[in-house]
């Protein structure tokens, strides 16, 4: 089954690759080399579902996810601004920090999350494979009928299972801040449409300050995809330079998840 993947171009074969690993990171059953971010007797606490929160635990608590032949962003936890937080500094390099969950269709509402950024990646551009690096990005990944997928995401599925064990999730929403883009609008990956790119901020405007958002999920889910979302099923944070080979230095605050009111 491996073997058709092996005429690939190298270049298209590893990207593939990287987003097969970039999309089940958020699967609660990855199987990749993993390093716990803090102690590795930190409990992972649960979503709990028809509180006036879905409880998101600290990001003590999530795991560190190296992506193969990537250098790994460095993640430490801090207290800056009077707020507690989590630095990271890419240095050519990129990785995750990852939580599994599972929230289910009718209770998706919010997310709020907040994020500092000292200087944009001049060199990035999202719309391209070869520079598709961000200061900061908040990822959401969903389940869904992956019979829908074209015969591309088919095949890239296919690869994720035979090199990993598991497929891919079916949709992946990211928050970003992008350098050009105009806010609000939306950038298909490169390599998959079932990664798509929500710009939350645009431009030098807001850098060094702390920036805040609260989004409703299911309708930014619906403009990006034009379809009904299924069950989000993980959720992570990522900075990342490895394309433009630069270095990037953010900070991001707690996220919190309110149900659907």
């Amino acid at each position: 089954m491996l073997a058709r993947y092996l005429l690939l171009p190298r270049s298209w074969a590893y990207g593939v690759l990287t987003l097969a690993i970039l999309q089940l990171a958020a699967c609660s059953t990855y199987r990749a080399n993993t390093t716990q971010a803090s102690s590795a007797d930190a409990p992972v606490a649960s979503t709990a579902i028809g509180q006036a929160t879905l409880q998101v635990p600290p990001f003590e608590t999530w795991q560190h996810y190296h992506l193969p032949g990537k250098t790994p962003t460095e993640f430490s936890f801090v207290h800056i601004d009077e707020r507690q937080a989590v630095a990271a500094f890419a240095d050519t390099s990129a990785s995750l920090l990852r939580h599994s969950m599972r929230v289910e269709p009718d209770d998706l509402g919010s997310v709020s999350f907040s994020w500092k950024v000292d200087q944009l990646i001049d060199t990035a551009d999202m719309t391209l494979r070869e520079t598709d690096d961000s200061p900061v990005r908040i990822i959401l990944t969903f389940a869904g009928d992956r019979s829908r997928f074209s015969l591309k995401n088919a095949m890239l599925s296919e690869l994720s299972m035979t090199l990993t064990g598991e497929p891919l999730p079916y949709a992946t929403l990211m928050y970003v801040w992008c350098n050009a883009c105009p806010q609000g609008g939306v950038i298909i990956n490169p390599r998959t449409d079932r990664i798509r790119k929500m710009v939350v901020e645009s431009g030098r405007s807001g850098l060094r300050h702390w920036r805040n958002y609260e989004r409703n999920i299911r309708s930014d889910f619906e403009r990006a995809f034009q379809e009904a979302p299924g069950a989000l099923v993980g959720i992570a944070i990522m900075t990342d330079s490895d394309n433009t080979r630069t270095q990037s230095q953010a900070w991001y605050g707690p996220l919190q998840l309110s149900p659907a009111r």
